[in-house]
């Protein structure tokens, strides 16, 4: 691959605002990408549909490999008299992330512009209230205004109108790691559109499509669609896993930078075809790819839904993400590197006799 390319992919796809429902501007990325190597579509609720040019009705099965093209944002429920907006969320967030961040608002002209998560100064906290833990009733976004009728009239946000962080993509190139918000999933989307490219002109004994869902943050209710359109016989999911490594023990540690990908073996949602993991196991150790295997006790991903749907048999391939969740995460580009030279050396190696053995 080719790294600069690959970082301008990266960079487009997570500057681009697409909250849970709203992923509009990512979907467009994501066709615009894909179109010189693949055949692209999207459908009425964002999920988008990736395709091998040589897939043929003919081949005995398919693969899917799956990735989710929304992010963790907010909505605006109400603007209060004074103009700052109560908003509620979109995905998990812990509420004292939140505070004093810069977020962008899209509004009814499809504009996106500037608040600030604010709270009561200290100055005027009384000693409980400093004591107090953030919740979201505490907060509110400020967008400079000074009543409801400036905020509705001359800005145009109301009601409905999504959030996402103000934050911009930055490559710190002496660590070789890049910066930004929105690395859950937009990551694992740009690893499904690179091996996707770099396979595009090898003839290969299945067909492949790539899956990108809407609305993962909320539910993983666009895997509920893209399944059951597919119809695979066998599927990777792919994701941006939260990193453990700046707070558990060495010894503990089962995601983190310079690591390699992360294969999932359990979480509460899903758990790993064993035999599906053990020949991804055997690419990467055939292949001297680095990489580890976690088991969560929270968390949930696509790949539950694809476990469900007639027993498909299903993995999940995690690219590290450190401070998942919030404005701001670090993923080093070797990790992606080393996600994707996996992703297609299992593919390479799938058959139509390997799937049945699974």
């Amino acid at each position: 691959m080719e790294k600069k390319t690959t970082l301008n992919l990266i960079q487009s796809l997570t500057n681009a605002n697409g909250p849970s429902g709203f992923e509009d501007e990512v979907r467009d990325v994501i066709l615009k990408a894909a179109d010189p190597f693949s055949t692209a579509h999207a459908d009425s609720m964002n999920n988008c549909f990736i395709e091998h040019r040589q897939n043929d009705a003919q081949k005995p099965a398919t693969l899917m490999i799956d990735a989710h093209l929304d992010e963790v944002g907010l909505i605006v429920q109400a603007v209060k008299p004074n103009g700052t907006l109560k908003f509620t969320t979109l995905g998990g967030w812990v509420p004292a992330n939140l505070t004093a961040e810069k977020m962008r608002i899209r509004n009814q002209n499809g504009d996106w512009l500037t608040g600030l998560v604010a709270t009561k100064p200290p100055h005027f906290m009384t000693a409980e209230e400093r004591r107090r833990p953030i919740t979201i009733d505490h907060l509110s976004i400020d967008v400079g205004t000074t009543s409801a009728e400036e905020t509705k009239t001359k800005l145009k946000i109301d009601t409905g109108c999504p959030i996402v962080p103000d934050t911009a993509w930055q490559y710190l190139k002496p660590q070789d790691v890049m910066l930004a918000k929105a690395f859950d999933n937009r990551i694992g989307t740009a690893a499904l559109l690179t091996a996707i490219k770099e396979l595009a002109s090898e003839s290969l004994p299945i067909n492949v499509v790539g899956a990108v869902a809407a609305q993962e943050e909320v539910g993983t209710r666009g895997a509920k669609v893209t399944i059951r359109k597919v119809k695979p016989d066998i599927t990777i999911s792919l994701e941006g896993c939260p990193a453990d490594d700046t707070f558990t023990p060495d010894w503990l540690i089962q995601t983190g930078l310079h690591r390699g990908p992360m294969l999932r073996d359990m979480d509460t949602s899903f758990i790993a075809n064993p035999h599906f993991q053990q020949f991804a196991i055997d690419q990467a150790t055939m292949h001297q790819i680095p990489f580890t295997r976690s088991v969560r006790t929270g968390g949930g991903v696509d790949a539950a839904e694809f476990v469900t749907y007639e027993g498909v048999p299903t993995i999940c391939i995690g690219i590290p993400v450190r401070y998942e969740h919030t404005n701001y995460s670090l993923v080093a580009y070797d990790d992606f590197e080393n996600t994707v030279k996996l992703l297609t050396e299992i593919i390479r190696h799938l058959d139509t006799e390997k799937i049945k053995e699974l």
